[in-house]
């Protein structure tokens, strides 16, 4: 029987824990946090958790045009309503909490060992695990997969104090509603957090150091979330660099570096993130890190050290929970002689949780624009949709991209509510390889926002 140990409890550990265990391997987790990891316990789950009550704020703002209005009240219903952030919090910190646990059932079940500390690698052969209880454990394998994830970014200048100045991963401890929020960072983390608090009635300043929000995202998208965000009230402070971060009393302080202050009740820091690698023998165990402390991987996941693979955040492919899950099942299924294909970042799909929500796939309009390859492009704007009239829903668009000549889909954006659920179809065209005609021949619901997807593909019909 082959022996896998993983480092670390995350989506990359986990769901390669069930793979090796299904294919009859003897499993051990060494896990630091709590099974789920950070993606369960402090970010992906808990952040969504947060955003599902922005959603219903947002609807609840939106409902007068729909006809619904308070009784013996005179506007908007959402004016009527206002978030207790402490009852938020603690249902979130619950459902995470309840998620890890049944994700703990399911190993047991499985037969995979949970070992509750921190797992170093002595020799590709070979994990110490510092267990939380004390002392240590030496666990020898056959193959080690280390996924030990990434943890917030922060800089001397900015230091976060776990009360008024966050990190991503400390808002859940918040009781009081911020009077005035400052979000550093406009990427993917910074984006959803600015929305998901302006929807929860509390005034949210951005501060951007490119020229507009989401810079990694599709153009188009990136602008329709910006204009929205800013007719809902948000400051949105576009080419600012921040150079500190400092907090007075109650009063945390936004330093830029072209000498403007921004000034609020809390902050919360969005810089990206590092990998944690580092004091874990990697290196010294042969495997090669880049200059961020990455790991660095192929295709099916492995590392330069043999019988060693890596997984998830760590690896810094793609920041995602399903690639950190996708690496981690290609690895056992590999290092197992199971059946395998390796990772193809073109099949990702991935959103965006603000309010409306960002939904890619595939090839992007980027890579478009610059030649990397030839796709014809439509864009349908949702607010023509029927089922988008009777919601009230104005903003957002379907956008699909397909290959001259034959027509097949290679990728797509949706924006809109839900996008998340509204891009699989298009995640099936790309991953399938379907035409667009095909696409578009394929039912739908009327009235649906996924017909928006469907005349899309008739609009890129060949003759």
């Amino acid at each position: 029987m082959s022996r896998v140990v993983i480092i670390g409890g995350g989506p990359g550990g986990y769901e390669s824990a069930l793979v090796a265990a299904q294919l009859g391997a003897d499993v051990t987790v060494v896990d630091t946090d709590g099974v789920g990891g950070s993606a369960v316990l402090t970010d992906c789950v808990p952040s969504k958790t947060l955003i599902a009550t922005a959603e219903l704020m947002t609807d609840m703002a939106e409902a007068a045009e729909l006809g619904i209005e308070a009784r013996d009240h005179q506007g908007d219903l959402s004016t009527t309503l206002e978030v207790d952030l402490a009852k938020v919090n603690a249902r979130v910190k619950r459902l995470a909490s309840d998620q890890s646990a049944d994700i703990a059932r399911r190993l047991e079940r499985e037969k995979v060992r949970v070992v509750p500390g921190r797992g170093l690698l002595e020799s590709p052969g070979a994990v110490v695990a510092e267990l939380a209880d004390g002392g240590t454990e030496t666990l020898t394998a056959d193959a080690v997969l280390v996924a030990t994830g990434a943890a917030p970014r922060t800089l001397p200048s900015a230091v976060p104090d776990g009360e008024r100045i966050l990190t991503w991963e400390q808002v859940y401890d918040l009781t009081e509603v911020p009077t005035e929020l400052i979000v550093v960072g406009s990427g993917v983390t910074g984006a959803e957090f600015a929305s998901a608090y302006l929807a929860l009635g509390i005034p949210v300043t951005l501060v951007s150091s490119r020229d507009r929000v989401l810079p990694g995202e599709d153009a188009d998208a990136a602008q329709v979330l910006e204009d929205v965000l800013t007719r809902r009230g948000m400051k949105v402070l576009g080419q600012s660099r921040m150079e500190s971060v400092t907090r007075s009393g109650d009063v945390v302080t936004v330093r830029l570096t072209d000498g403007r202050e921004v000034q609020g009740s809390h902050c919360i820091l969005a810089l990206g993130s590092v990998p944690n690698t580092a004091g874990l023998g990697l290196e010294e165990a042969g495997v090669t890190l880049d200059d961020g402390g990455f790991v660095k991987v192929d295709r099916v996941s492995r590392t330069s050290a043999r019988g060693v693979y890596a997984a998830g955040d760590c690896t810094g492919v793609l920041m995602l929970a399903s690639v950190a899950a996708m690496q981690g099942r290609i690895a056992m299924w590999h290092f197992l002689g199971d059946a395998v294909a390796p990772l193809d970042l073109k099949r990702v799909s991935s959103n965006v949780f603000t309010a409306p929500e960002i939904a890619t796939v595939g090839w992007s309009q980027r890579a478009i624009d610059a030649g990397e390859i030839q796709a014809e492009t439509v864009m349908l704007p949702l607010r023509g949709n029927p089922r988008a009239k009777m919601q009230g829903v104005h903003d957002g668009f379907v956008k699909l991209f397909c290959r001259p000549g034959t027509g097949i889909v290679v990728g797509g954006v949706v924006v809109g509510p839900r996008a998340s659920e509204l891009i699989h179809p298009v995640s099936l065209a790309v991953a399938e390889s379907i035409t667009a005609d095909q696409l578009a021949q394929a039912f739908t619901v009327y009235p649906s926002m996924s017909g928006s997807v469907a005349e899309a593909a008739r609009r890129l019909h060949h003759f």
